[in-house]
């Protein structure tokens, strides 16, 4: 492929004698990635069933390759219940990076499409809070649909200018990561049209944007918090200079290493004003020594000038650890529920904190603990959607589906995957399941393949009404 002038003679100065042999990389195949969502299964567990070849990507413990050439995991029941999100190999390597821990605040600033955002969320396991955030309304909406997919109900997603956030969550994030719009360099090899776009926005215009996002979020971080800063591009105006300026900006900020790979890039600190040579722990990811394509990692902690001692990574954190699935922290009394509700949730084998329970236009939602004052932030979601209160009546909705185990609930029909209703159910169609059920069973029932969750139907006389979300049916 033909690439910039400019492009080529900056590679030539970044490889030097490499140069060559990246170039060479552009006449390969692109490599098709698959990450395991641990929050529904886990990986061993997964590799059980998987029903295609997959071959593990080394620097990623739930990542594995698959020939994209031969099949279409898109097009399988499982990806419809959320076991596991397509995301190409080096893409995956940023929220592995960022420690994030259960109870955790976390904030990913660009987080459509959810490739990230979705790991972090599994890696909080149903508690804390994830706030993911996009500029794009549109961009947003798929982000909600993967994260809802995803099964992760602990959540605010945002659209928003990321400043437009700092005055409702100043040094309130445990960790935060910044995959930042960027250039796109290292996708030149994956997706050609990204040339033009570079031809269109250089690096000169894309490092503005950068360091105004990754200042912005540092105000959002707590003092002992960590911040993973990530770009799919080469050029270090906006890999090594943004780190450079984030320190120059906010000194408390200092770099850590992080878990290597052998393919792994040293940053290049002779790029920079200063050559600080702690810009050496950051990362560069190259498509000529790695299955993957072109990434930039750096991961700083923000450390408390004022009051920290040595060795207390907590002192001034305004952000709280310990929010539990069943939230029972910090919770007043109970609230009084609508009947139809009220019968609905004593179905469930999970415990809700009724005093998190949210009643907005007849919708209903488990909300967070620690969820800030709203008013002000474009947001479209806020915590679990539940479902909806309609004339005397609860319909539980399709997060809910996604969120539950096959344990939490007491109404389960489970289809093996060679079953052929599994796919009209994701069609949309009506069921008979007199094999499945006894003729006086009624009510709402969660429809499952091979015991993880699709969404629900309502059962009468044997016969299951299709309640599968429209918008997510799957098209023939």
């Amino acid at each position: 492929m033909k690439l910039p002038e400019a492009f080529e003679e900056k590679m030539r100065l970044l490889l030097q004698e490499e140069y060559e042999e990246y170039l060479q990389c552009f006449e390969e195949p692109r490599h098709y990635g698959l990450r395991v969502n641990t929050n529904k299964i886990s990986t061993e567990e997964f590799l059980k069933i998987a029903p295609w070849p997959l071959r593990p990507i080394p620097w990623i413990s739930n990542g594995f390759y698959y020939d994209g050439d031969h099949v279409q995991p898109a097009k399988h029941p499982y990806y419809f219940a959320g076991l596991y999100y397509l995301q190409e190999p080096s893409a995956m390597t940023p929220a592995s990076r960022l420690p994030v821990e259960p109870g955790e605040l976390v904030l990913d600033v660009c987080a459509a499409p959810g490739g990230k955002a979705t790991e972090l969320g599994a890696k909080l396991r149903g508690t804390g809070m994830l706030v993911a955030n996009d500029i794009s309304n549109s961009r947003a909406r798929g982000l909600l649909k993967n994260l809802e997919l995803s099964g992760t109900g602990n959540l605010l997603i945002t659209s928003e200018e990321p400043g437009r956030l700092l005055p409702h969550f100043p040094k309130f994030f445990d960790k935060i990561l910044i995959d930042a719009p960027c250039s796109g360099e290292g996708m030149f090899r994956k997706e050609k049209k990204m040339v033009k776009a570079w031809e269109e926005h250089g690096p000169e215009f894309f490092s503005k944007l950068q360091r105004s996002i990754v200042t912005q979020a540092a105000s959002m971080l707590r003092p002992g918090g960590m911040l993973l800063y990530s770009t799919c591009t080469f050029d270090p105006r906006e890999n090594e200079q943004i780190i450079e300026y984030l320190m120059e900006a906010c000194p408390e900020f200092e770099i850590c290493g992080m878990e290597g790979y052998e393919g792994f890039v040293p940053g290049r600190p002779e790029f920079t004003e200063g050559k600080n040579p702690e810009l050496k722990k950051t990362v560069r990811i190259f498509p000529h020594k790695m299955q993957g394509e072109g990434h930039f990692i750096a991961l700083l902690r923000k450390r408390d000038l004022a009051c920290q001692k040595p060795g207390d990574p907590d002192a001034g954190r305004t952000g709280g650890k310990g929010i539990s699935r069943a939230g029972k922290q910090g919770t007043a009394g109970k609230k009084k529920l609508p009947e139809e509700l009220d019968a609905f949730l004593g179905g469930l084998r999970t415990d809700i904190d009724p005093c998190r329970l949210e009643i907005r236009e007849d919708r209903v939602y488990y909300m967070p603990e620690g969820m800030p004052k709203l008013r002000g932030i474009r947001f479209l979601r806020s915590g679990l959607l539940l479902g909806e209160l309609k004339k005397n009546r609860f319909e539980p909705g399709q997060a809910l589906a996604m969120y539950l185990k096959k344990e939490e609930y007491e109404n389960i029909l489970d289809l093996s995957v060679e079953d052929d209703r599994v796919i009209r159910y994701l069609k949309g169609e009506t069921l008979e399941v007199e094999d499945l059920v006894s003729a006086g069973a009624k009510g709402w029932y969660l429809v499952c393949v091979d015991g993880y969750p699709l969404g629900f139907g309502k059962l009468a006389s044997q016969v299951l009404k299709n309640k599968y979300l429209p918008g997510w049916r799957w098209m023939s």
